[in-house]
């Protein structure tokens, strides 16, 4: 028995850990871009990558106004913080002439030439001559030809600024704090009016939600209860327009649109999109579900069709609507083709959140912080929304499709 259980604990282990790997990769590329809409510009180019936004530690110095950013640095054996006060510092490469392997760095202003600038000496180097200069090592003096060049950084001790040394810039490892820059979100709304875009998809997509459970509970209603002539035949022409691309009615319905006058209005954005056959079939099949004694007992009590409508269908269809305004709402938010469409580039007043981040993608192609910040304030609202309504998909889904 112990071992039955053992077992089972085990495989249950294994399942929720696989379920858990899975979800975390589901979920790094929103964990990643909620990171990096808050981290500095240059730590978005950082390679490699980091999750966390950093921020580089400064510190005042003795002999600078500005603070100076703080580096790990290699002193004596040991790793210390040193602040970089110079960088760019030009380096000549030295080697004598008859041992090439081995180099010795140093700054082009603590070399000089052998012999002088007017008499430079010189040394044959594999087969070339090649010019001599003074360089320094242990205290003694040695003629070598210069190699190569670089340039590297002075870091200098903040506690004691005559100690000093030079290194690699760019091999360098700066010190760094976690932090964050909310100021992103305020910037990428004034770059590009995300916040007048943020109101006009609300308001789009407000609208176009409560237009579509609004047509879609009358219909749906009136296909399922209600007894006239023709209602299945008309059901079923209306079910087919489902499979009816929405290229072959982007034409027709901007001619539509053109001949109204609402192109480059919000109501283009609206008015076409508060009617659905997926909409009007889920509440169909929801309130088939439904008892027809219930109704008949209401019937007899003196109820109209809207009080029935009201009172009873729609306290009970809760979990069929909560659906339907959940794929309405995502659908209206994240639309762009439609408004892409419709809506002139140029009539940024009228713009919605996917046409905005279009545009921000080129203005801000340099700035990935501006970009991820816009990203989040367009995915923010739809996924709450998700969260919050998904133990209702099943619900309906599990009352929906079954009767006919």
């Amino acid at each position: 028995m112990r071992n039955y259980q053992l077992g089972k604990f085990i495989a249950n282990a294994l399942v929720y850990i696989i379920l858990i790997l899975f979800a975390f990769i589901m979920l790094f590329p929103f964990i990643y871009m909620f990171s990096t809409s808050f981290k500095f510009q240059k730590d978005t180019f950082r390679y490699p990558p980091r999750l966390l936004p950093m921020q580089g530690i400064t510190t005042k110095v003795e002999g600078f106004e500005e603070p100076l950013p703080l580096y790990y640095v290699e002193y004596n054996g040991e790793e210390r913080q040193f602040a970089l006060a110079e960088s760019g510092v030009k380096i000549g490469v030295y080697a004598e002439p008859s041992n090439l392997k081995v180099t010795y760095e140093r700054p082009l202003t603590q070399v000089k030439p052998t012999g002088g600038a007017t008499n430079q000496a010189t040394a044959m180097v594999n087969g070339k001559e090649e010019k001599l200069f003074d360089v320094e090592v242990e205290g003694q003096i040695f003629p070598m030809v210069k190699v190569g060049q670089t340039a590297l950084g002075r870091f200098l001790d903040p506690e004691d600024p005559s100690v000093s040394v030079l290194q690699n810039v760019r091999l360098s490892q700066p010190v760094e704090t976690p932090t964050s820059r909310p100021e992103n979100y305020k910037e990428v709304t004034q770059l590009q009016g995300l916040d007048r875009s943020l109101t006009n998809t609300a308001l789009v997509t407000i609208l176009v939600v409560i237009g579509q459970l609004v047509t879609s509970v009358l219909g749906g209603y009136a296909l399922a209860r209600l007894r006239f002539p023709g209602r299945d035949q008309i059901f079923i022409i209306y079910l087919g327009t489902i499979m009816i691309p929405f290229v072959v009615l982007i034409t027709p319905l901007y001619q539509l649109m053109v001949m109204i006058g609402w192109v480059n209005r919000l109501s283009a954005l609206i008015i076409p999109w508060i009617f659905t056959v997926y909409g009007t079939f889920l509440m169909r099949q929801f309130f088939i579900s439904i008892p027809k004694e219930i109704e008949e007992a209401a019937l007899i009590d003196g109820a109209s069709r809207l009080q029935i409508l009201v009172r009873i269908f729609l306290p009970a269809s809760v979990p069929a609507l909560a659906a339907l305004a959940t794929f309405t709402f995502l659908y209206a938010w994240n639309s762009f083709f439609w408004p892409l469409v419709i809506i002139n580039t140029g009539n940024s007043a009228n713009h919605v959140l996917t046409l905005s981040l279009s545009i921000l993608r080129g203005r801000a192609s340099d700035n990935a912080n501006l970009v991820m910040a816009g990203a989040a304030i367009a995915i923010l609202p739809p996924m709450i929304i998700y969260i919050l309504a998904q133990r209702f998909f099943v619900e309906s889904a599990t009352s929906s499709g079954v009767k006919g």
